[in-house]
């Protein structure tokens, strides 16, 4: 897993415009069955993906806390929100809420995270590889794929089946 992780940037880097022009034709024609074929491309690589050997992601990039995301989080910290935001997170160009550095804070050396079970949204559906109208998030997916092996196999295999 080191390996791949450590070449991953040079292969999505090699494979970027390949990758930009299929999510290219793929929003001006997406299939019928793209949600259906994205969702079995999912769990097809998540059965052999553990994310606890990786945990990439969580190293390397920190997720948007929406409002939602404070507040529970910080209720679950017994906090008031403002607190969570003051001790946690910035505002980053964008006006989004983001943790003030990375790795993320809440990663334990065992890749595990200690506030999972109230972890944010993009947490929890990190990489967005089953996601409805799949075709509307492909810049996000062409920035994923540097990050997350499993969504880099993902758009490996969909580059097959589509085309």
């Amino acid at each position: 897993m080191e390996e791949f992780l450590n070449a991953l940037p040079k292969l999505a880097k090699d494979n970027h415009k390949e990758n930009k022009t299929f999510f290219t034709k793929l929003k001006k024609r997406p299939p019928k069955k793209l949600d259906y074929i994205m969702q079995e491309l999912h769990e097809e690589e998540f059965k052999k993906t553990d994310c606890l050997t990786c945990a990439n992601c969580c190293k390397t990039t920190g997720p948007l806390f929406t409002d939602k995301d404070v507040q529970r989080i910080a209720k679950h910290f017994k906090q008031k929100p403002q607190q969570f935001i003051e001790t946690y997170l910035r505002v980053d160009e964008d006006k989004d809420y983001v943790l003030k550095s990375v790795p993320c804070t809440f990663l334990g050396a065992d890749n595990y995270c200690s506030i999972y079970d109230v972890r944010p949204k993009a947490c929890s559906e990190f990489p967005h590889t089953d996601r409805k109208k799949f075709q509307q998030i492909s810049d996000l997916t062409l920035k994923n794929v540097a990050v997350c092996p499993a969504a880099f196999n993902i758009v490996e295999k969909m580059k097959i089946l589509i085309k």
